[in-house]
This record gives structure tokens, C-alpha cells and sequence, in this order.
């Protein structure tokens, strides 16, 4: 027997659903009981059988069906099949499943069947329902956005998760996964663009960041740092997760609708920092340094989950903007780090700081140092080979890489040891300005023992290691010195020695005068001077009176009895040991006096000097 032709009403049936159905045919079972061949045959028992029995899950399908037809009347028409009953929902897709082995069967044995119009109707029906549902599983979810902000996909529960594959699995194995792909990437790219929103994270234009203000500015920069780890850690991976198992099936429906859902929001996200950077670069602004390490971080630190999330090649200029914002970044840190050297070398101030103290530039430039250590993470990864005295005019007994305990000096301890370093050149200079040379000094051991200090309160100290607070700390030790040879030799000079010959009445008269005269200079003088660290402060004092109390103490024991008799003792002996003490305790306070008069007793003597 010849076998019937298709009839023209079969043209109703979409080509795509009949390619699905005959390309599927070599999966099925034989327990479908479908003929082992396709030869021209007369019709069987079992043939009639089987379809009979395809006829009949059409008319089962049926009832299911159009009782959740969408463009009926009913409640179904506004109810979702799957939030209903689960059970009738397992049930509908159990009849979907087996309406396409029915058409499979009429198809093949029966083209003619009216039940294969009958059978393309429903599918229709059931496609549109499903494709309903599909929309509504991927939309309404719980969201919320507070401090840690949760992510609606991770609110999706397991069940939802499980519904949205299996509606996917049904319609794509029905020939309709164009339209479940089409209907779940708008769907969730709006999620996803939705989320961004309540993130704070805008659409980045250059020109909008560039004539942005400062205030405004800092705010962008504070949301997106707050934005960045959620973003890539649960909306990007939990949309990651959710395609991988929806379209667990079908690898490229997955790469497809996973790159087209968050290929628009992820590429502005992570193209802020590379507007920032150059922005701030073309600003020279120095003090912007520290946002843009923080915004280094922050990629930096989530890259290894860009890798991971964005590993399509679909995704590929994801990552690759994330990867331009991250060299961008340290290309303009190196900028400023060389605009910073720069702007200490080129410091031209000759305004002379009061009483030698710590110059402002020493504070700003350590102060800025000092933080540059707090991205040690940072500036390693920027800063990977570093060799300053290529281009510097300074001899190279000056580059002396700060030594390691374990193993070879980081390129960012040496960068950080060369700023300090032209620090110092600079405070050189500085203090050349100071027409007194034991001013010079003290200024110099004030600004070394700050920028000590400095090192020793930070990161710097792990940076730098104790080998070059050891040494700078003998630099300021020898600064102090110089400072006191220089200040206090002419007081302790006058004093005679201790091989000098037998020293008469008139003699000692004589370096009594010499000594007060002496004594009372440095004194007035050095009262404005200032030392504004305690500890140095202190330790200059002791040393000062270590060298000078005792030896006017035994020139004052020796002799002032021998002149006890002389008129006018308190203009000739004008201080006692003890008043030297008391004096010196007054040093390096920053105050000033005007002038003096003598007193006349060891409780007295000094006149007006300040104490």
C-alpha cells in the first residue's frame, strides 16, 4: 500500500517543531512500539494499536491544556500553573512531553490524522502557557537591597531554580527555544540592570565624570567601592549559577544568554575606574592617588572571580575592560608617583621655619608616604622593577636599597626608600638657608627624627625594615651633635680646663664674666628654637647639661667661696649649678625673651630670664 500524502492542512505545523520531532526519533525508545522501519506497509495491529493509544494522550493532553490555556476566560487565565499546584504543573509538562511523542507517531505513521492538527493546537497552547510561566519565574522573586544587599537570584529557591530548567528543557525539546532564550534574556538582563540601579551604578559617560565636582565625585567613587564586591560576587556569579542550571542542557543557550544579560551592565561597571584614572591624571591631582589604589583593589581583589564568572569567550571583553581599567589605573599611579618626586625636588620655598622645627613639606611628604605604605598590596603589583639613580644627578653611594631579612628588596620598599630619600636632599638644602649652622643642624635633626618617627608608626617600618631606622636614627644622632658642638662650645670654652694652671682671683673673675656673658647668649637665642619631639627634646637637655652643669659645678665650687668678698657678687656671679638646670629645662620651647638682669643669691640668681 502507498503511503498517504502529507495533507495541506499539515502546513499549520511549524517546520521547526517537526525538524525537532524527526530529529529526536533516534532517542526514542522501543517501548514507544514505533515501526523499526519506514517502508511501505500495510498497517499492523500493533500499528493501529499504538496509534490509537497516541490518539488518546492527545485527548488527555487536551484536558490539561486548555484548562491552562492563557486566552481563556478562567482564573488559569491569571494564576500561575506552577505556584497553583505543583502537582498539576509536573502533570502539564508530563502532558506536553507526551504530546510530542503522539505528533512524533501521527507524523511518521499518520500524516493524514486530523488528531495532528488537534495536537499542533495544543502545543501552541501549551508553548504560550509555559512561555507565561517562564516569565513570571524569572521576574517575581523576593528583592531586597539593604547594607549587604541580597540578590534576587539568590532568593530564588531551589524549586523555582528547578521549574525554570524544566520549562526550559520542555520548550526547547519542543522546537520553541528560540522563544524561552528570547524571553529569559529580557527578562533577566532588566534584573540585572534593575540591580545595578539600586546599587547606584549609572551609565558612565567620560565627559559627565570629567566636569563632575569634587563632592559629587567622591560620592560616585564611595558608591561603586560599596557596589563592586556585590555586584560580582552575588548578582554577576548568581546569574552565572542560575543560567548554568536552567540551561544546563544546552551549553551555547548558556554562554548566549548568560553574555547578553550582563555584558552591558558588567562592562560599565568595571569601565568607571579606567574614566577616573584618566580623568584624575589629566587634573594632576596628586591627592587622588589613594582613590585610585583603592579602586586597583578592588578589581584586583575580585579578579580572580571576573576570571572564573566571565570565562566565555562571549565574556571576553568583560574581562578585558576590567583588565584595561586595572593597567590604566597603575599607569596613572606611576604618573603620580613620578609627578610626586617631582614636586619635592622642585619645592622652591626659602621661608625659613621658626626655631628650626619641622619643615611642612617634611610633614605633607611623609604624611602621603607614609599612606602610599597602607597599599604595600597595591604598589607591588604596580610597581615591579624600580631603579631611580638611572636618572637621578646624585651620586650612587646615595641608593642604598633598604635591606631584607629574607631574600631580595621589593621594588616598592626601593621607591618608597628613594622619596624619603629626596626628602632629605631637599631638607639639605633647606637647612643651608639658616644663616646660624647650629640652627642648621637642629633643623635637620628635627626633620630627620619626624620622618623617624614616621617610619617607625606605619607601614613603613615593615617596608623600609629596622636596619634603616637604625641608620637614620644614628644620622639624627649625629645632626643633634653637631648642633650642640656648634651652639654650646663658646659656653663650655669659657670655663677654664682642667689642666689649666692655678687660676688667681682676677682670673676667675674673669670666666665667671666670660662664662654669664656666654651662657645668657646661647640661652636667649636658643629659647625660640624648638624641638617639637618629646624624646629628642628631652635627650638633647640631658645631653647639654651632662656636658656642661658639672663642669661649671666644679669651677663654681672652687671658686666662688674665693670670692666671696668681692663688691657687687651678683653681677659677677650671675648663675648658680642649680639656675643652670633650672634654665635649661626652659630650651627648645619655642618662646623668645627680650633681655635680663643678674640676681644675687644661688636661690636668686638669673634676674628675669624665663624658666
Amino acid at each position: 500500500m502507498k503511503i498517504p500524502e502529507t495533507p495541506k492542512n499539515n502546513k499549520f505545523i511549524p517546520r521547526r517543531l517537526i525538524s525537532s520531532l524527526i530529529s529526536s526519533s533516534k532517542t526514542l525508545s522501543s517501548s514507544y512500539l514505533f515501526p523499526s522501519s519506514r517502508s511501505s506497509v500495510p498497517s499492523t495491529p500493533t500499528v493501529k494499536f499504538s496509534q490509537s493509544m497516541m490518539e488518546e494522550n492527545i485527548e488527555n493532553a487536551g484536558s490539561i491544556i486548555f484548562k491552562w490555556d492563557p486566552n481563556s476566560s478562567s482564573k488559569t487565565k491569571v494564576t500561575s500553573l506552577f505556584h497553583h499546584n505543583r502537582k498539576e504543573a509536573n502533570e502539564f509538562l508530563k502532558s506536553v512531553k507526551d504530546l510530542r511523542r503522539a505528533m512524533h507517531f501521527l507524523i511518521n505513521e499518520n500524516s493524514t490524522s486530523k488528531k495532528l492538527i488537534l495536537a499542533q493546537n495544543l502545543m501552541q497552547i501549551a508553548m504560550k502557557r509555559l512561555e507565561n510561566e517562564f516569565y513570571q519565574l524569572s521576574k517575581n522573586h523576593e528583592f531586597e537591597i539593604a547594607g549587604e544587599s541580597i540578590t534576587e537570584v539568590e532568593k530564588l529557591s531551589a524549586v523555582a531554580m528547578t521549574d525554570l530548567k524544566s520549562i526550559a528543557e520542555c520548550m526547547i525539546s519542543s522546537g520553541y527555544g528560540k522563544e524561552c532564550v528570547k524571553i529569559y534574556k529580557v527578562i533577566r538582563k532588566s534584573v540585572v540592570d534593575e540591580e545595578l540601579s539600586h546599587l547606584g551604578i549609572k551609565n558612565f559617560r567620560s565627559s559627565q565624570i570629567h566636569k563632575m565636582n569634587r563632592e559629587d565625585l567622591e560620592h560616585m567613587i564611595r558608591t561603586w567601592m560599596n557596589a563592586i564586591k556585590i555586584a560580582v560576587r552575588r548578582l554577576f556569579s548568581g546569574e552565572r549559577v542560575l543560567c548554568d542550571h536552567v540551561f544546563s542542557a544546552s551549553e551555547t543557550s548558556r554562554e548566549l544568554c548568560f553574555s547578553e544579560i550582563t555584558k552591558g551592565g558588567a562592562i560599565n561597571l568595571f569601565r568607571f575606574p579606567e574614566l577616573i584614572a584618566m580623568r584624575t591624571v589629566r587634573k594632576h591631582s596628586l591627592d587622588k592617588i589613594f582613590q585610585l589604589m583603592e579602586l586597583y583593589e578592588a578589581i584586583s581583589e575580585l579578579w580572580p572571580d571576573i576570571e572564573l564568572i566571565f570565562e566565555f569567550e562571549s565574556t571576553s571583553a568583560i574581562k578585558l575592560q576590567a583588565l584595561s581599567s586595572l593597567l590604566i589605573l597603575g599607569d596613572s599611579i606611576r604618573t603620580i608617583l613620578s609627578e610626586l618626586e617631582s614636586t619635592i625636588q622642585k619645592d622652591s620655598s626659602r621661608t625659613l621655619v621658626f626655631g628650626g622645627g619641622v619643615h611642612p613639606l617634611t610633614h605633607s611628604a611623609m604624611t602621603y608616604i607614609s599612606s602610599l605604605a597602607d597599599f604595600n598590596g597595591v604598589l607591588s603589583n604596580i610597581i615591579v622593577d624600580s631603579s631611580p639613580s638611572s636618572t637621578s644627578p646624585l651620586p650612587d653611594s646615595y641608593f642604598e636599597s633598604p635591606p631584607m631579612e629574607n631574600g631580595p628588596t621589593p621594588a616598592v620598599s626601593v621607591d618608597l626608600a628613594w622619596l624619603i630619600l629626596i626628602l632629605v636632599c631637599k631638607l639639605d638644602s633647606k637647612a643651608k638657608l639658616y644663616k646660624d649652622a647650629s640652627l642648621s643642624y637642629l633643623f635637620l635633626a628635627n626633620n630627620l627624627q619626624f620622618i623617624v618617627e614616621k617610619v617607625c608608626t606605619t607601614n613603613l617600618k615593615h617596608l623600609l625594615g629596622t636596619d634603616w631606622v637604625l641608620k637614620h636614627t644614628e644620622k639624627v644622632k649625629q645632626c643633634a651633635s653637631h648642633y650642640e658642638s656648634i651652639a654650646w662650645t663658646k659656653v663650655i670654652s669659657s670655663l677654664p680646663g682642667k689642666d689649666s694652671a692655678e687660676i688667681t682671683p682676677e682670673m676667675a673673675k674673669e670666666c665667671f664674666r666670660r662664662f654669664s656673658a656666654a651662657f645668657e647668649g646661647a640661652y636667649r637665642k636658643q629659647t625660640s628654637w624648638l624641638v617639637q619631639d618629646g624624646n629628642l627634646r628631652d635627650e638633647l637637655k640631658v645631653s647639654i647639661a651632662k656636658k656642661l652643669v658639672p663642669v661649671y659645678q666644679e669651677f663654681f665650687d672652687t671658686y666662688f667661696m674665693m670670692l666671696s668678698g668681692e663688691n657687687n657678687m651678683e653681677l659677677l656671679v650671675r648663675f648658680s649649678p642649680d639656675d643652670l638646670r633650672n634654665y635649661l629645662s626652659d630650651l627648645f620651647l619655642g618662646t623668645s625673651t627680650s633681655g635680663c638682669s643678674t640676681s644675687t643669691s644661688s636661690l636668686q640668681l638669673g634676674g628675669c630670664l624665663p624658666r
